[in-house]
């Protein structure tokens, strides 16, 4: 899951801790606003909720606690910070990583069978997109436990998940069907460019490679995968693909961008949708629209060994 900034992470971590945001804020040396703006940030990029309530006790929502469980895989792989932090995040405390409904059932009596585990590897946007769905198969499959990897992004994510066992299903974002890859087509999410609605491309009725061409672009920090998507999906539609005016993880510096007439950004998905319902910003009128994303299934060849594994492949496609 490393394309949130690993700032907003440890702070949700530390949420995570410390059960409010006045405790947390204390925790880190910062202000409620500052971890305000960073989760709602991080909420942003990820596509969903993570709390109940942030203005009191607050609770993680199921996909919150699931989100919970995959940053255990993302502290074992990522770097060590450059600079120490004013406070180090504190670890999430083991109960709070454990299954909560409605994504993970009662644990099974001690005499009984153990339950299967299915890890499900996609972009956390994706999660996003099946929770709803995730929870209504553990519903009715008691003897099943979902796991997520957030890892994957890309086919090549994907086929090593699949290869080192990591995963038994996978999502990944495409612009077509990987050569190398048996997968099959979800679904596409258009890409768009915004603007502040003051911004002269935001102002007129249709906008050309030529008119993007002269116009700084904004973008998501180079270690993200949805930037490679995104950069993937620009050079194919023939726009300019040079170095960002801005590069940012910060979606409310992204934005504060954006209103000030800094240039334009490309977005997909949810976070597309975000940016579409904000005032003062507009999806620019492009006269050749650009590659959308495709979001594709793989499922791995061992998936034989878990017949669970090909009926939540195909549930999810209902």
């Amino acid at each position: 899951m490393d394309s949130p900034s690993l700032r907003q992470l440890d702070i949700f971590a530390q949420m995570v801790a410390a059960g409010g945001v006045a405790r947390c804020a204390d925790a880190l040396g910062v202000g409620v606003e500052q971890v305000l703006r960073d989760l709602a940030s991080l909420e942003m990029r990820l596509g969903y909720r993570l709390f109940e309530d942030l203005n009191g006790e607050a609770r993680l929502t199921p996909a919150g606690r699931k989100t919970a469980q995959a940053m255990t895989l993302l502290s074992e792989d990522r770097p060590a910070p450059v600079e120490k932090p004013a406070a180090a995040p504190a670890p999430i405390p083991p109960s709070l990583l454990q299954p909560a409904a409605p994504f993970i059932p009662s644990p099974a009596v001690p005499d009984g069978p153990p339950r299967q585990v299915i890890t499900l590897a996609a972009p956390p946007p994706v999660f996003g997109h099946f929770q709803d769905a995730l929870a209504a198969f553990e519903a009715a499959n008691e003897d099943i436990a979902i796991t997520l990897d957030l890892h994957v992004h890309t086919a090549q994510d994907a086929a090593v998940a699949l290869a080192d066992r990591r995963a038994d299903i996978a999502y990944f974002y495409a612009l077509e069907e990987p050569a190398d890859l048996k997968s099959r087509y979800g679904w596409s999410e258009p890409l768009n460019l915004y603007a502040d609605s003051g911004h002269p491309l935001a102002r007129a009725d249709s906008v050309s490679r030529a008119d993007l061409s002269m116009t700084p672009m904004l973008s998501l920090e180079t270690r993200s995968g949805m930037r490679d998507i995104i950069d993937a999906a620009l050079a194919k539609g023939r726009v300019r693909n040079v170095m960002p005016l801005l590069e940012s993880d910060n979606m409310f510096e992204i934005i504060a961008a954006l209103r000030d007439g800094a240039g334009c950004f490309a977005a997909f998905g949810t976070l597309a949708r975000d940016l579409g319902r904000m005032s003062g910003i507009k999806r620019l009128a492009l006269d050749i629209p650009l590659p959308a994303v495709e979001i594709r299934q793989a499922i791995a060849p061992r998936a034989a060994e878990k017949p669970a594994v090909e009926a939540l492949a195909e549930f999810l496609f209902l």
